[in-house]
């Protein structure tokens, strides 16, 4: 190389970061709106909520600055420490059945059989219909009287409940609806990675006579590890800011048992109009659904390393 080519070569590589800016002046215009639309959708809503969590706002209007003093009512008021043990019952009870009914449907629907497309398309028709919907067909259900599950019960001489209208049996019955709505989304999830796992550990399996519940601990559950934790994640999220079907059917009662954080804050917010401790409650709230979901994600991330 000569000399006049070296001289060369290291004026190009001078002029290289400079011919970066004009792409991004290029690109940045149509970025910009994106970038824009975002911030005023999402950014400056939770902005906001924060600001106003900082004051005492009422229905009226903007009160005073109070600082941090609705996030310290917060650690006194009972009513918030029951609704967050509800939330949290509900949504451990909401994540654990349809995971465990949706696996065993994937696999009964992994199997070959005939009408299996028939009956598949039937099964995940609940996750169709529109919560509000589903609420009011349960609520007639659940009617102590006229409902159509106690008439079934008596069929098989179990007494009658009282169902959403009794403290002790409100929670569980709304997340009987839950998993009968969200028990078909778990089982696509599954159903997917079990379709795409291989057929030679199973071959070997086979070979040195291992059963199907060998197979099933061993070699099935450790490599769909990784699309039931999305399955915990999707269904976690959804279970925790869950408001349609609870309000819908109880609207947090009877008193406040079945009351979660979202109810209570809806409450708050707009019943009591009490805003600014309801925008406390919000923050509080989006704090612990983030937690959980970075929490989840590593979860999933350590089950995707075990399964590779």
């Amino acid at each position: 190389m000569t000399a006049v080519d070296a001289g060369a070569g290291q004026r190009v590589r001078a002029r290289r970061p400079n011919a970066v800016a004009p792409t991004l002046r290029t690109y940045l215009p149509f970025i910009l709106p994106a970038v824009l639309v975002v911030g005023a959708v999402i950014v400056f809503p939770w902005a906001f909520t924060g600001w106003v969590s900082l004051h005492d706002w009422q229905a009226t209007g903007a009160g005073g600055f109070i600082g941090l003093d609705n996030y310290a009512r917060l650690f006194t008021d009972a009513r918030f420490g029951e609704a967050v043990w509800h939330t949290l019952i509900y949504t451990v009870l909401s994540v654990v059945l349809p995971l465990v009914l949706g696996l065993a449907a994937a696999l009964v629907f992994n199997e070959r059989f005939p009408l299996r497309g028939l009956a598949r398309g039937i099964v995940i028709m609940p996750m169709m219909a529109t919560p509000v919907a589903i609420a009011l067909v349960w609520t007639m259900m659940f009617h102590p009287q006229l409902g159509v599950l106690n008439y079934l019960l008596s069929l098989v001489g179990i007494p009658p409940s009282l169902w959403v209208f009794d403290q002790a049996t409100v929670i569980p019955s709304l997340v009987l609806v839950e998993t009968w709505q969200w028990t078909p989304l778990v089982m696509l999830i599954v159903l997917g990675g079990l379709s795409a796992l291989p057929a030679e550990p199973y071959e070997s399996a086979q070979i040195d006579g291992a059963s199907w519940l060998q197979q099933f601990r061993y070699l099935t559950l450790p490599m769909i590890s990784p699309f039931l934790m999305v399955a915990v994640i999707i269904r976690s999220i959804d279970a925790l800011k869950s408001f349609d079907i609870i309000y819908a059917i109880t609207q947090g009662g009877p008193g406040t048992a079945s009351e979660t954080i979202n109810i209570y804050l809806y409450t708050q917010a707009f019943s009591f109009y009490d805003i600014g401790y309801g925008s406390a409650i919000a923050v509080v709230f989006f704090g612990i659904v983030v937690a959980m979901s970075l929490a989840l994600l590593w979860l999933r991330q350590r089950a995707k390393l075990a399964a590779n």
